[in-house]
């Protein structure tokens, strides 16, 4: 009874708090001064952003982005940003949209401004009478979207001088909780990381989303396999549901609450020069020099 009761007033909190952030400022109001690069098919080389498909996928319709940064030398190891993108077929009264593919996130780039670290967008898989997709909604087959994400990385550090030591997951919406729901889903994939970088949303916080996996319990268990290690977790209007969720957990991490001052459902708050952002450039930057 006690644990109904404390998931009713979190969905409670959760949507009231995205009422209040529906008050807040647009993104709108503050320029830009990066700009996302497009996705393109062309081989890989510094400053560009290319299509690629994992091994063992290339026969298939699933892909992922790649990016090196300018500075990127052969023989040289980078930190990596893997990002996950939120769900497709979304958009709301702000202007807001996601699509749910690869080319669709910015995340990593914002973080980056395209210098210093490499930078991968990862795809959600669906197994649909043999065939492989891209799953524009929600998680697909989670073991083959383990797979893929496990072959990605391993083929990142060894064709283009990924830092094992230095991979970090990061993603919006849909790919906040898949920080945890897929970074953290088994042994296979949760030693990888170093960090994680949730915006908006998180594992956990809200158990209605109606697929496997979203109760509290199966969120506790991926939860314990962090495993102290550090999370940057971010969502517009108030961080308030999460950070109250984590409190009654009793799992215990490094764990940065950042609340951003706007209202949009949006993961291109990083491609503006926002106090926010130089916050998360400078939590990555101490992450790393440790």
């Amino acid at each position: 009874m006690k644990l109904e009761l404390r998931i009713t007033l979190s969905v409670l909190a959760f949507a009231i708090a995205s009422l209040r952030a529906a008050s807040l400022p647009d993104l709108s109001s503050v320029p830009k001064d990066l700009h996302t690069p497009p996705m393109v098919a062309a081989a890989p080389a510094p400053g560009k952003r290319v299509k690629q498909a994992a091994p063992g996928w290339e026969r298939t319709a699933v892909y992922h982005s790649l990016y090196l940064p300018v500075n990127w030398q052969p023989g040289k190891k980078f930190p990596v940003l893997f990002e996950f993108a939120g769900n497709g077929g979304y958009s709301n009264q702000f202007g807001d949209v996601s699509a749910g593919v690869p080319e669709g996130s910015s995340l990593g780039y914002g973080i980056s401004g395209g210098s210093n670290f490499i930078w991968v967008c990862l795809p959600f898989v669906a197994v649909t009478n043999g065939q492989k997709k891209i799953a524009t909604k929600w998680w697909g087959d989670v073991d083959e979207t383990i797979r893929y994400c496990t072959n990605a990385v391993r083929s990142v550090c060894e064709n283009f001088g990924g830092d094992p030591n230095a991979l970090l997951l990061c993603g919006f919406s849909r790919g906040a909780i898949a920080c945890n729901f897929i970074g953290l889903h088994d042994e296979r994939i949760a030693p990888l990381w170093r960090a994680f970088i949730a915006h908006s949303h998180y594992d956990g916080v809200k158990t209605n989303w109606g697929y496997a996996g979203a109760d509290r319990a199966s969120a506790l268990a991926r939860l314990q396999r962090l495993e102290g290690r550090p999370q940057f977790i971010s969502h517009e209007g108030t961080v308030a549901p999460t950070r109250e969720y984590l409190a009654t957990t009793g799992v215990r991490a490094p764990f940065t609450f950042v609340p951003l001052p706007f209202r949009n459902h949006s993961d291109e708050w990083v491609l503006r020069d926002l106090p926010e952002r130089r916050q998360l450039r400078a939590w990555l930057d101490a992450l790393l020099a440790r």
